[in-house]
C-alpha cells in the first residue's frame, strides 16, 4: 500500500490532479477524525462500531454504490459464530432470530474424495448455538444499513444534493457519502487527504482526516498485485442446488484432486462453491443443468442423494493477494483491501470482520487514552492494530493458502498423510477444539 493508493482500481495517477484542484476551489475541505473508503460489510461494520463506541469521533464512510445495488447483490456468505457476535455488537444482528435472514450451520463434515479420512465438527461440542450462518449479501447489507439508520448521529451526503456545497464535518458521528468514489488519496505527517467524486462526476469534494482506512476490495481478478500473491489457476463455480435428501444444518467440505467442493445449507437447499481448474470450470459452465448436476453428484457422493436442480450458476477466478503490511503511516487496510483468500473454509469475510473489530477497538482505546488533542487516535493506534492482527492474519492466510494446494496433490502417500491428519482431529479432541475455534474466532493477538 502506497501513500497514493486507495484500492486496486482507484485512479491515483496524474489525471486525478485536475479533480483535486477543482475540489479545492469548488468545495471547502471537510475534516474528519477517521475516513473509511469502502462500505461493504467490513467497512460498514467498522463505521458502526466506531459510531457506537466512540460517538465523539467524526467518521466519514465513503460508499461507491447506491443502496439498492448492494441489496440486489446475489452472492452468498458464510459467517462464523464469531462474526455473528461482531455484527451483534455493531447493531446489525440483534438477538431476535428474525433480525437477519440466515440458515444456521450446526454440523460441518470434512472429507477427501475416494480417500481415507474425514472429521465432523458439531456446534454442541463447542457450546455455541451454531458454528456459523449462511446469509445473502443483500440481506446483510440491509441489516447494516438499518443499523446505521438508527444511529442518533448519522448524516447522509448524497452526491446529487446541492446542500453538499458546505459540509458540517464539525458535527460528531457518522457521515455517510453515498454514492461517492474515492479517486485520490495522499498523506503527509499531519493528515490524510482524500478526493471524492460523485456518481455523475460533477460533485467533487476534498476530505481531510487524521486517519484513513481502506476497506475496498473487489474480486481477485480485478485487483492489482500485492507483495504476496498466488494465482491458483482455479475458478469457483457457485450456484444454489437442491437435492433428494437434504440434511438440515449440515455443511460439507469435500476435497477432490481438482479442488474443494463446499455445500452450505441455505433455506431449502444448498449454496454450492465448487473449485476446479480454469479449464474444467469452462467446460462445466457449458454443460446443461442435468449434466452439471450429474458431475457434481460424482464429485460429492451420495450422502444426500441426487442433486435435483441448480440456479444462479456463475464463476469467479481464485487467488491469494495480500499486503505484507496492513498499515502505512496514517492509512490502514482491512478486509479484501488487505487480503483476498481462497474460499476454502470460508474465512475471507470472517477475517475481514475481525480486522474491523480489532481496528475499532484500537482506535477507541487510543481515543480514550487521549493520545492526541481532543481524544482523537493517531498513528500509534494503527501501529497497535497491525501488531494485534499479525498472528490471526498470518495463520489464516497460511491455512487457506496451504489447504487447496495440499489436497490437490493426488499421490497416495500424501493422501494417506492427509487422511491421518483428518482422522487425528477425532482422536485428539483438544486438536479439534483448537481447529474449530480458529475457524470461529481466529487467533487473538
Amino acid at each position: 500500500m502506497t501513500n497514493a493508493q486507495v484500492s486496486g482500481n482507484a485512479d491515483t495517477s496524474a489525471t486525478s490532479t485536475a479533480s483535486e484542484q477543482r475540489a479545492a476551489t469548488e468545495r471547502p475541505a471537510a475534516r474528519f477524525d477517521v475516513a473509511i473508503v469502502g462500505a461493504g460489510p467490513v467497512g460498514t461494520a467498522l463505521a458502526l462500531l466506531l459510531a457506537q463506541r466512540a460517538p465523539h469521533l467524526r467518521v466519514a464512510l465513503v460508499d461507491g454504490r447506491g443502496a439498492q445495488a448492494s441489496y440486489d447483490d446475489p452472492r452468498t456468505l458464510a459467517l462464523s459464530h464469531g462474526s455473528r457476535e461482531i455484527l451483534a455488537r455493531a447493531g446489525a444482528w440483534p438477538r431476535e432470530r428474525t433480525a437477519l435472514p440466515s440458515t444456521p450451520i450446526q454440523h460441518i463434515h470434512v472429507s477427501q474424495a475416494q480417500r481415507f479420512g474425514s472429521t465432523e465438527i458439531d456446534a454442541l461440542d463447542h457450546s455455541v448455538p451454531a458454528l456459523g450462518y449462511v446469509v445473502r449479501y443483500g440481506a446483510l447489507m440491509r441489516a447494516l444499513d438499518t443499523a446505521m439508520a438508527q444511529l442518533p448521529t448519522r448524516v447522509e451526503h448524497a452526491s446529487q444534493a446541492s446542500a453538499l456545497s458546505v459540509l458540517d464535518s464539525d458535527a460528531p458521528g457518522l457521515h455517510h457519502f453515498r454514492p461517492y468514489r474515492a479517486i485520490a488519496l495522499r498523506q503527509d505527517a499531519q493528515q490524510v487527504t482524500l478526493t471524492l467524486e460523485g456518481a455523475s462526476g460533477d460533485h467533487v469534494h476534498t476530505l481531510h482526516a487524521t486517519l484513513a482506512v481502506n476497506a475496498e476490495g473487489g474480486l481477485f481478478e480485478g485487483q492489482t498485485a500485492r507483495p504476496r500473491t498466488r494465482d491458483y489457476g482455479q475458478t469457483a463455480l457457485v450456484g444454489f442446488v437442491t437435492c433428494e435428501r437434504p440434511r438440515i444444518g449440515w455443511a460439507w467440505e469435500r476435497f477432490t484432486s481438482d479442488g474443494p467442493v463446499a455445500l452450505l445449507p441455505q433455506e431449502n437447499g444448498y449454496a454450492l462453491v465448487w473449485c476446479c481448474s480454469n479449464a474444467e470450470a469452462s467446460r462445466r459452465r457449458a454443460l446443461d443443468d442435468a449434466q452439471f448436476l450429474a458431475e457434481l453428484h460424482k464429485a460429492f457422493g451420495d450422502r444426500m442423494g441426487r442433486f435435483t436442480s441448480i440456479t444462479g450458476r456463475a464463476g469467479f477466478p481464485l487467488g491469494l493477494n495480500a499486503l505484507g503490511q496492513v498499515v502505512d503511516g496514517r492509512v490502514a487496510a482491512i478486509g479484501n483491501a488487505a487480503q483476498t483468500l481462497h474460499p476454502v473454509a470460508g474465512q475471507g469475510l470472517n477475517l475481514g470482520l475481525r480486522d474491523a473489530f480489532d481496528l475499532a477497538d484500537c482506535l477507541v482505546r487510543h481515543s480514550s487514552a487521549g493520545t492526541t488533542h481532543q481524544g482523537v487516535a493517531g498513528p500509534a493506534a494503527l501501529t497497535a492494530f497491525a501488531r494485534r492482527r499479525r498472528a490471526d492474519r498470518g495463520l489464516t492466510i497460511r491455512i487457506t493458502d496451504l489447504l487447496p494446494r495440499l489436497f490437490g496433490i493426488d499421490a497416495a502417500p500424501v493422501a494417506l498423510a492427509r487422511g491421518m491428519a483428518l482422522a487425528s482431529l477425532d482422536l485428539v479432541p483438544p486438536l479439534k477444539t483448537a481447529f474449530a475455534r480458529q475457524m470461529m474466532f481466529g487467533q487473538r493477538g
